[in-house]
Order: structure tokens, then C-alpha cells, then sequence
């Protein structure tokens, strides 16, 4: 976190920057992130006493040192791995702290604006009034506790898939440790689940990883290729725009981001010529090993084509690039004329020598219509790995134990849904597609008002939960942020919530051409709620056209 950012979260943070020097800049930000600073970091301080005196062993309240000085600390911010202090993830920065703070205020009885906070910065289902799917909470709730396996209300599938995922767990408990790529039985209904989603084409259970979240597979596979290769740091191609856990673990790893622009004159559509640009720059500073590619796309929203899936098979394969596929929204596919297409399905279709290729593919049951965030459950299928690669990639996460059984529960339900003809599986259709139906409503909703407001241009969110509008702003406002010392859309979007409570993500936080400036929003929102929202975006524009025009 920059210092600009820090003092952007809490205007009081400047005098704490005054007493305390430049070199603990670090130590400030870390105050600011805490929850005990982040009630307290607020408009209504009269002084920034309270800040100083959210950590009493450090600070005293005039910002002098207490007894218990910073000099006698065993780790401070100067001694801690320096990697850590790169990361940044905007899904969850100063904008979303300050979002937390105001939220705080309005309890508190503060007058605003508005009266609530709109979160349209993550992608979080639930959160945003989501209803969770029946059959999926019903198995959850038996597995977690059995005696309601005698609760006549709860349909026989359900107990079925419940008493399978018990019988693969040691002593019939969800509390028992795992083997650590995964209850065995759940592997198996997810090889099964790929191979009936890609037309029969094999998929095996060894090659099935379990993890917390697509995130825990990702940032496990990556750690296994951060190795120097002839003295040069291991790059990772990543699309710009990309999703920020990408460029986090790289920092955290210390490996290379190699960064490759979208298109977003084609729908955010994938450049092969941009690849070999990219890829050519990268090779400058750093051996690049991965290729990162997220379909459909975060935070842009498009779907890739099979041919163009083709061409980025046949250049990774060129380049000896292995392929990350990112495919967490499989599910959510809403433009006429997209279709989903597995990485996995297309290479193997393409034959010899593209079938021999490694591959990593990600799902979760964070995302499609299921929404489940929290749970933390997500599979990685490794292709092609080498068998002393894999038996090193078990070693890797066996010192981790295992993945939460809850969570493995939950992605067994995923890939193990109701069957035509069980009990369950009416309502679990109507459910379903109930959440899907309307998410598509909701992203032709947003993408038909940003391209209707005076200088804004939005992309179709033809799939994914998000839309990347770019928009113009005019040069006082370019100018006003940079004596505020903020990008313009971080400036943009600060304003956006201060005045109408509507939280989002700059795009300067999942990277953007530059000279162009781009905000995330989810369409989570329920249908009133965003058509609330975008109305209230609408106006504000308005408003912030005229004060800087």
C-alpha cells in the first residue's frame, strides 16, 4: 500500500505520518488495516489521537514512543519478508477499508447521503442476497450433523450423497483429517463430472487435486514452478486486466509478471500478436513458465472463442509455456452466440502434439450459480504432469494436511448434482436456474446503462459476474487527483463512495492500458438493488461531469 493510499483511507493519517517520519510508512499502513484502527480511522476524529493510540505499546497519544518502544520489537516492518510488503490486492484495499469504516459511521448515526453501502467490489453471492441452493445446504447440514439424517422433511437423495461423502471420511466425520489431494470419493465424482462436461474425453482421479477455493490449487501449482531458471526469475503471463491474486502471489513468490493486454476494442478478446509482444519483452528480465489465462474473464467478462482457445494452445505449446486455466465461471455464460469451451476439452481434441501439453484447470463453488464464497471449496485437474512433478506436488500440500472437508462436501455437490428422476431434482433445476436467469438480466442491465451515460464505454458482460466499463474523465478531474496524490479512478471511485455509498474497484488495481481508466462492479446486486444503484451511479456522473467540466 502506497502512502498516498494510506492517507486516502483516513485524511487523518497525515499527522500520523508527521510524528511518526517516512521510514514507518509501512507500520502505518498496517495500523490502518487493522480492524481495532479501521473503526476508529473516521470523519468524525477531531484529532489524530485516536489513531496514534490504537496500538498503545507503540504510540502514545501526542506520537511519542511508550516504554515499550519500537526499537524492542523482535519483528517489525524493516525485518519481515519484503515480498509480503509488494503485495497488493484492490479486491480488498483502502477503498473496501474505507467502505468498512462508513458503514461503521452509519451505525453509529452519522448522516450521509445515503443510508447504506453498496459492496460491488467482490464477487461475493450471498452477500448480495443470494439465496443458497437447497439440495447443496440440506447435504452440507447432514454431513456437519448426522441426527438429522432422521428429519423425515429432508429428501432421501440428499441423505445419499451425505452418507457417501461420510463413509469416504475416517470414522464417518466431517472432523477427521483427509488425505490431503482430497476425500476419495469426491475426486472421483469430479473426474467424472469433467469427463461428462467435456464429451466423455477421460478424465482420472489422480489427476484431481481438492483445494480451499480455486485460490488454494493456484497458488499451490505456482509455488511449484518458482524456480530460477540459467539465473533469471520465473515469469507468469497474466491478461491485463487481470484478477489481483494473480499479481499477489507473484509478488509473494518472488517470481515475474508478465503482463499481456486484452483487447477491448474485441470484447476483451485475446491477442495472439500481443502474447508474442509480451512474451518477447518478458524474456528480457526473466524466464517466462506460465500462462495464465481466466475464460470466463475477471474482472472483463468475455468468453473465448474455440479458436481462439486454438491459438493459445498452439502458441503455449510453441513456447513451452505451461497453461493455467482459470474456468471458475464456467457456469456463467449469458451473451447469445457465447458458449463455454474447456482448455482441457479443445486440447485434447486438437490431438498430437497439443494433448501431451501440461495443463492445470481451476474450478470453485465460490462462483456460478452456487455463489457458495465462504465454504472454500475448488478443484484443480493437473494434465500431463510429470509423475516424479506430482508425487513432488503431493509432498507440497500434504504438509499443508488437507482441505477443509466442508469445502470438499461442497464441491462434491457441485460436480454430484440431483439426478433426473430423484426427489431433488425439480426444485434444484428451478433454483438453479432461477439464479442464472436472472444474473444474465443483470449483466445486459448493466452494460445497456454505462454505455447510455455521457462517457462511458462497457464491453457486453457476456459472461462472469462483472463488467469493466472504461471511462473518459474530464482534465480537471485528472488534474484535481493528481494533487490529491490519486490515480484519476481511484480519485473517481473515493468519490463515487463518499457520496453515494456505492463501493467498486478502481481499475488501476487489476492493471489497464495506460492513459485509459476503467472501474470493476459486480452485478450481483438483486435486480432492484442495482436498478437502485445504477441510478444512483447515473446521477453522480452527473453531478461530477459538471463540477470538473
Amino acid at each position: 500500500m502506497s502512502l498516498s493510499q494510506v492517507l486516502n483511507v483516513c485524511p487523518k493519517g497525515a499527522s500520523l505520518v508527521a510524528a511518526t517520519g517516512r521510514r514507518n510508512v509501512g507500520r502505518i499502513s498496517t495500523l490502518l488495516l487493522s480492524s481495532s484502527v479501521g473503526q476508529q480511522c473516521n470523519a468524525s476524529a477531531t484529532s489524530s489521537s485516536v489513531l496514534l493510540s490504537a496500538d498503545p505499546l507503540v504510540f502514545s497519544a501526542n506520537g511519542t514512543s511508550n516504554s515499550r518502544s519500537m526499537s524492542t520489537r523482535c519483528v517489525t516492518v524493516d525485518n519481515i519478508n519484503p515480498a509480503i510488503k509488494l503485495m497488493e490486492y484492490a479486491v480488498r484495499g483502502p477503498l473496501v477499508i474505507r467502505a468498512g469504516v462508513i458503514e461503521k459511521e452509519l451505525e453509529q448515526g452519522a448522516k450521509k447521503p445515503f443510508t447504506e453501502v453498496i459492496r460491488a467490489n467482490i464477487g461475493d453471492c450471498h452477500a448480495m442476497g443470494q439465496q443458497p441452493i437447497t439440495f447443496l445446504r440440506q447435504v452440507l447440514g447432514l454431513v456437519s450433523y448426522p441426527p438429522l439424517f432422521d428429519d423425515k422433511s429432508i429428501p432421501e437423495d440428499a441423505k445419499q450423497r451425505a452418507r457417501d461423502i461420510l463413509k469416504g471420511c475416517k470414522g464417518g466425520s466431517v472432523g477427521s483429517y483427509t488425505d490431503s489431494n482430497g476425500i476419495e470419493v469426491i475426486r472421483q465424482h469430479v473426474a467424472q463430472y469433467i469427463q461428462d462436461r467435456d464429451g466423455g474425453i477421460p478424465s482420472d482421479p489422480a489427476n484431481i487435486i481438492l483445494s480451499a477455493g480455486a485460490s488454494g490449487g493456484i497458488k499451490v501449482l505456482m509455488s511449484l514452478l518458482r524456480c530460477p531458471i540459467d539465473g533469471k526469475k520465473p515469469g507468469v503471463m497474466i491478461p491485463i486486466p487481470q484478477y489481483p491474486l494473480y499479481s499477489a502471489t507473484i509478488a509473494e513468490f518472488e517470481m515475474e509478471q508478465c503482463g499481456y493486454y486484452l483487447d477491448e476494442a474485441n470484447k476483451w478478446g485475446l491477442d495472439i500478436a500481443e502474447l508474442k509482444r509480451s512474451l518477447a519483452e518478458a524474456k528480457t528480465k526473466c524466464a517466462p513458465r506460465i500462462l495464465v489465462v481466466i475464460n470466463p474473464g475477471n474482472p472483463t467478462g468475455q468468453v473465448l472463442s474455440k479458436e481462439n482457445i486454438q491459438e493459445i494452445i498452439k502458441f503455449a505449446h510453441q513456447e513451452k509455456l505451461v497453461l493455467f486455466a482459470d474456468e471458475v465461471y464456467q457456469d456463467n455464460v449469458y451473451e447469445k452466440g457465447s458458449q463455454f469451451h474447456s482448455f482441457k476439452k479443445v486440447l485434447m481434441e486438437m490431438g498430437a502434439p497439443y494433448n501431451t501439453m501440461e495443463l492445470c484447470s481451476f474450478m470453485s463453488c465460490s462462483k456460478g450459480y452456487m455463489g457458495e464464497c465462504g465454504i472454500r471449496g475448488g478443484y484443480a485437474e493437473i494434465v500431463n504432469l510429470c509423475p516424479d512433478v506430482k508425487a513432488m506436488l503431493l509432498k507440497c500440500i500434504s504438509a499443508q494436511l488437507c482441505p477443509t472437508t466442508i469445502g470438499q462436501a461442497c464441491m462434491d455437490v457441485v460436480v454430484h448434482p440431483p439426478r433426473k428422476g430423484e426427489p431433488s431434482y425439480e426444485l434444484f433445476m428451478k433454483e438453479k436456474t432461477a439464479v442464472l436467469e436472472s444474473l444474465k438480466v443483470r449483466a445486459e442491465m448493466v452494460a445497456e446503462t454505462f454505455n447510455s451515460i455521457e462517457g462511458f464505454s462497457c464491453n457486453p458482460v457476456q459472461g462472469a459476474m462483472y463488467a469493466f466499463p472504461q471511462i473518459r474523465l474530464p482534465a480537471k478531474a485528472i488534474e484535481a487527483a493528481k494533487k490529491a496524490g490519486q490515480a484519476p479512478d481511484v480519485f473517481y471511485a473515493f468519490q463515487l463512495l463518499e457520496q453515494t455509498g456505492i463501493c467498486i474497484v478502481p481499475g488501476s488495481g487489476f492493471g489497464q492500458r495506460p492513459g485509459t481508466y476503467h472501474f470493476r462492479t459486480t452485478i450481483l446486486p438483486q435486480p432492484a438493488k442495482l436498478k437502485e444503484m445504477l441510478g444512483k451511479f447515473r446521477s453522480f456522473h452527473e453531478k461530477f461531469l459538471q463540477e470538473y467540466k
